[in-house]
């Protein structure tokens, strides 16, 4: 049996985690991580055009801004807001995902999304203080370390699996509109019900196959025990610009990111917290 105390304090969080400002948290979330995928996804096009050598991915994003006069702002701003999300997910897989019926699987989901975007807020403040190292190489680092143990390669080509499977239940979900489902659709015109359908449909696509193909990627460097063929969106992205009519795919993988940024944008709008 629970204790007095215990359930008041589980109570207690509970209505701190559906209060006014717990719901400012999750669009705050939301918000920061629509800007850094429209972000990324604009590296992205800056590199395809060879406009840039930043890597097209969050921290190159994060660079790209802090290069900007209003640079330093946007960062805590962006920080912030994804500490936010981390928080929001951290309390989503306690008590349970708006829009899905109970069970371990959401949740567990959640906590996952809490950590990368944990890890998200702390890269940007290293950032901020000048203090991080690319994020390719350390992904790089990690995979040729983990190679060197006897079941590391297994490890390594496993977490890739994984990744293309993430990716793939993205593609999925967007072509099922699966997405709408969190959205309070009754809140919108038709017409604004229509185009962020075409939004969701085609960010969540385009991002679910740029997830596959980096874990594609970390696969082959585990059949290869090559751990400079791994990485992450980035990596992926130049992966497209050296296939034929490589350029073409990138700007269009680009895009895809930057129009899953904007949906991202009208989730923070209208998703129910």
């Amino acid at each position: 049996m629970h204790s007095a105390p215990a359930e008041n304090v589980t109570r207690t969080a509970r209505r701190a985690s559906d209060s006014p400002a717990a719901h400012l948290l999750a669009r705050a979330g939301l918000t920061a991580r629509g800007v850094i995928y429209i972000l990324v996804g604009w590296v992205a096009f800056l590199v395809a055009l060879g406009q840039s050598s930043r890597e097209a991915d969050q921290q190159g994003a994060l660079h790209l801004l802090a290069g900007k006069s209003y640079g330093m702002v946007s960062l805590w701003l962006l920080a912030i807001g994804f500490a936010a999300y981390a928080l929001w997910r951290l309390s989503e897989a306690a008590f349970g995902v708006t829009g899905e019926p109970p069970g371990a699987g959401p949740r567990l989901k959640s906590l996952a999304r809490s950590v990368i975007y944990a890890g998200l807020a702390y890269l940007t403040f290293t950032v901020i203080s000048g203090t991080d190292r690319s994020q390719s190489r350390r992904q790089q680092d990690m995979t040729a370390t983990a190679m060197q143990h006897p079941a590391g390669r297994w490890a390594v080509g496993i977490a890739g699996l994984i990744i293309v499977i993430c990716g793939l239940v993205l593609v999925v979900e967007g072509a099922r509109k699966k997405f709408m489902k969190y959205l309070r659709t009754a809140q919108m015109s038709a017409r604004m019900r229509r185009v962020v359908t075409v939004l969701g449909m085609t960010g969540t696509i385009a991002r679910g196959l740029v997830f596959a193909l980096a874990g594609v990627l970390v696969i082959d460097a585990a059949v290869t025990h090559k751990a400079s063929e791994s990485g992450g969106i980035d990596k992926a992205l130049l992966t497209l610009r050296n296939q034929p009519f490589g350029e073409f795919l990138m700007l269009v993988a680009a895009l895809g990111l930057v129009v899953f940024g904007v949906y991202g944008l009208c989730e923070a709008r209208w998703r129910k917290v």
